[in-house]
């Protein structure tokens, strides 16, 4: 008995471990085959337990995942948003563990489930199961898409598969390789568990004739995984869009202001300042793009506070046939506000930002806990949500599919400007976050957009990581963190329509629900 208890106790350490090494598979490490063996180490410590020790394991599992992989939320909270360290280390927890609910109650269920039919569980519905998790947490309550397992395969050969089947596909293919490799492992080290599922499927069984097809089923599962691999490789030579009109040049302005500094009034200004002369230094470009909130006041009240700054923008586009995108908080008439991008040029617009962050831009189910908050000193905002669909801005004769920081974490929000957008433009302000992974993940989520969509992606921060990413999701030029920079790129307008873009993640979701739909009905049938 303590013996049994030391090698549970075992496994759930292992679990913990197998999901705080996970992270090292995304930017900044990019060590993208951990992504394949930490779920593997995961699925061998579910198997032949209880649905409560699954469940135990699978919430372990998150911990170290979310624990490691997006603790940097604490910056934000304690050094921008004013709560005490303690109270940030609390709801940074808090969050944590509502993270690892995800894997958690897969575990359980998939074990409560499948639990005598552990090769089935592994092969059809395990992978499903995992990327409609993935899926879930995407959307559910606003939705919290960082760390799923196929950004970390941007650079692998599994990338050719992100234009027909988005992020879930290529996060599907990588657990479908995982469950594969269980299955070898299983055929290899412990043949009798091959040998129990053939007695309770009734399948007459001679032992020597049965290890040796063991040892074969284990080189037709490899074969298939070397299929899986090869396909991907060389869908990522298909080019799914072509290029369009002429090349624009394009200047995105790194202003690098402190984020302690960016509200304040003795601040706003000299920041705005900044900007300006940096643009000024770069008119011969097509468009110049300002990252969000460049201008840290309402856009309507700029004439008040600085008379003619706005003019002097006029002024430079009618001079100099220079574009600008820029990040401003925009106050409409009913006083509603938005995190919004103004396009200055031969077409002015705006656009709203659709997708905000809980508890950054908006307090959900603020009826609830609203108060609760207040009690606690944490600064609210509370900025209003764009329309779903809005007028896409143009700039140089192009569509320009804009979103600001957060959204191109979503890509069915990046695909409601396409395939009208020959551009896709993101400004994001990831100084929330200091010198932490938070803006190489990022940079990541938002190279996985490119490739999806078949465009260049061009993106402007405040204190970085800015950069150019190309229609297959390689960095094609990147400022460096922290410093006052412009960052020049040359970027080609692109037309037509991946997979993806046509059917989005409607595609993948119908595929995981029809496997697990299958299994279901053989295991019935059983």
């Amino acid at each position: 008995m303590k013996s049994f208890n030391l090698q549970k106790r075992l496994g759930d350490i292992l679990a913990l471990l197998a999901g705080a090494a996970l992270p090292l598979a995304f930017a900044p490490f990019s060590l993208f085959p951990i992504a394949i063996l930490s779920p593997a180490g995961l699925f061998l410590l579910w198997q032949n337990i209880s649905p409560k020790r699954a469940f135990w394991r699978g919430l372990l599992y998150g911990v170290g995942l979310f624990g490691m992989g997006v603790s940097w939320v604490h910056i934000s909270f304690h050094q921008f948003g004013g709560l005490p360290f303690i109270g940030a280390i609390l709801l940074t927890a808090a969050f944590v563990l509502i993270m690892a609910l995800y894997p958690a109650l897969l575990g359980g269920l998939l074990t409560h489930f499948f639990q005598n039919n552990t090769f089935s569980k592994s092969l059809l519905v395990l992978p499903a199961a995992w990327t409609l998790m993935e899926w879930l947490r995407g959307w559910l309550l606003s939705g919290f898409p960082w760390l799923s397992l196929g950004y970390s395969q941007i650079d692998s050969p599994l990338n050719g598969f992100a234009p027909l089947l988005g992020v879930y596909g290529v996060s599907w293919l990588t657990v479908l390789t995982a469950a594969l490799l269980v299955y070898a492992f299983n055929l290899l080290i412990s043949p009798n568990s091959l040998l129990m599922e053939k007695r309770e499927n009734n399948i007459p069984i001679e032992k020597p004739r049965f290890l040796k097809n063991a040892f074969f089923a284990t080189w037709r599962i490899l074969l298939i995984i070397i299929v899986i691999w090869v396909s991907a490789w060389l869908l990522s030579g298909v080019s799914w869009t072509f290029a369009v009109n002429k090349p624009l040049k394009i200047a995105l302005i790194q202003g690098n202001v402190p984020q302690e500094f960016k509200w304040l009034s003795g601040f706003q200004i000299p920041s705005m300042q900044r900007y300006l002369q940096l643009s000024q230094a770069h008119r011969d470009a097509d468009i110049i793009i300002w990252p969000e909130t460049a201008i840290p006041l309402f856009y309507n009240d700029v004439p008040k506070y600085m008379p003619g700054f706005l003019d002097n923008l006029a002024a430079e586009h009618i001079k100099y046939d220079t574009d600008f995108l820029i990040g401003a908080p925009v106050m409409e008439k009913d006083d509603r506000y938005f995190n919004s991008v103004v396009s200055i040029g031969k077409q002015p617009g705006f656009y709203y930002k659709h997708h905000l962050v809980p508890f950054g831009e908006y307090i959900p189910f603020q009826s609830m806990v609203g108060n609760l908050l207040k009690l606690l000193d944490i600064p609210l905002s509370t900025f209003s949500s764009g329309a779903v669909q809005q007028t896409h801005l143009k700039s140089r004769g192009e569509m320009i599919g804009v979103s600001i920081c957060y959204e191109d974490a979503f890509g069915e929000l990046i695909r409601n400007s396409l395939p009208e957008a020959s551009l896709l433009v993101n400004v994001s302000n990831d100084a929330w976050f200091g010198d932490s992974i938070a803006p190489h993940q990022h940079l990541e989520i938002a190279r996985m957009r490119a490739l999806e969509s078949g465009r260049y992606l061009l993106r402007a921060t405040n204190t970085g990581i800015s950069a150019m990413i190309d229609a297959k999701g390689q960095i094609v030029a990147q400022a460096p963190q922290f410093e006052i920079i412009t960052l020049r790129v040359t970027a080609q307008p692109y037309q037509g329509m991946t997979p993806y873009i046509r059917f989005g993640n409607g595609l993948i979701v119908s595929l995981l629900l029809v496997s697990i739909l299958l299994a279901g009905i053989r295991k019935h049938h059983k």
